[in-house]
């Protein structure tokens, strides 16, 4: 059976899409404040060419596929994505979800089965639109489904998003990742949640687990199935590398090569946090930086090319493709 992956430009055979960076952003805004409170650094024409020039060096460093996880909440543009995606080499996957740690716009919230505005799920409908039929009248349909929890723990607006979610993976197969707190060890609760709604936790990426320092917790993570996503490398301001490195190699030697994936969830612009904020407070988040300054790193520490390729290469696969 030959199985494919929808990106910006069309179907991909998974076996083609190689060196793969699952946990990425190419453009983070808030669509309402960039219409009515511009960010003084923002120029669509110049971040579309930053982008483009990006991913160009990140394909000649030898990346096939970048996963674009920005989804409604973000500021979620596919159709400025597929505008980059037609002039460069590099496969784009988009997602959908809802980017809430807490409470949803009114919009959603109050609407829905035995809500104010009575009728179906507004989120499952987002969901499994963007996965069947594509999004925003674009064409490019989703290849994963993102989710959030943070400190506040699942809010009932948040259940309600995972719940939207989980139904739009059991319709559809498509694989769920997750923002995480890892440092209180979120990635528990998300598991148990999952549980609960009948998704199977071995198509799940529990994201920003290489936040946690907690190896027992990682394990815990991996044993009950789901990959850890070691994808926030560079961003200095939440952990170090240091940190993530030696999670990183102590997993590796444990035995958990297959159940885990690396990235950096990094943007080309992010209206959170914008590029001047960037090159003071954490100059190497950035998508190339796995490739420069953390892989060299691992090599020095004996992780052999088949690990590397597991790592970035098959995991990613399995992930977005299935077994």
């Amino acid at each position: 059976m030959v199985r494919t992956v929808p990106t910006c430009t069309g179907e991909v055979q998974a076996e083609r899409l190689g060196t793969t960076l699952i946990h990425e952003h190419l453009f983070v805004g808030h669509q309402e404040l960039d219409l009515n409170l511009p960010h003084p650094e923002w120029d669509e024409q110049d971040a579309v060419e930053r982008a483009v020039t990006g991913l160009e060096r990140l394909h000649a460093l030898g990346v096939r596929t970048v996963v674009d996880l920005t989804v409604p909440g973000l500021g979620r543009d596919v159709a400025r994505v597929r505008r980059v995606a037609e002039r460069v080499p590099v496969e784009i996957v988009v997602a959908t979800g809802y980017y809430t740690a807490d409470v949803l716009p009114h919009a959603i919230r109050l609407h829905g089965p035995g809500r104010l505005v009575d009728g179906p799920d507004p989120l499952e409908q987002l969901f499994v639109g963007d996965i069947e039929r594509g999004i925003a009248g674009t064409g490019v349909r989703a290849g994963m489904l993102k989710v959030v929890t943070d400190v506040e723990g699942f809010t009932p607006d948040v259940r309600r998003v995972w719940e939207a979610a989980a139904a739009a993976h059991l319709r559809t197969g498509v694989p769920i990742t997750t923002h995480s707190h890892a440092r209180s060890g979120g990635g528990r609760e998300q598991q148990r949640m999952l549980r609960e709604l009948g998704v199977p936790l071995d198509r799940v990426v529990i994201g920003h687990s290489g936040d946690s320092t907690d190896l027992d917790h990682l394990r815990e993570l991996a044993d009950a199935g789901s990959y850890l996503g070691f994808d926030r490398f560079g961003m200095a301001h939440v952990a170090s590398d240091d940190d993530r490195v030696r999670m990183l190699l102590a997993l590796l030697e444990l035995g958990y090569a297959e159940r885990i994936v690396l990235s950096h969830d990094a943007a080309f612009f992010s209206r959170v946090t914008p590029p001047s904020w960037r090159a003071a407070h954490a100059p190497d988040w950035h998508m190339e930086h796995l490739f420069t300054g953390i892989l060299p790193r691992l090599r020095d520490a004996g992780v052999d090319e088949a690990t590397i390729e597991q790592l970035l290469v098959e995991n990613p696969r399995r992930v977005l493709a299935g077994a």
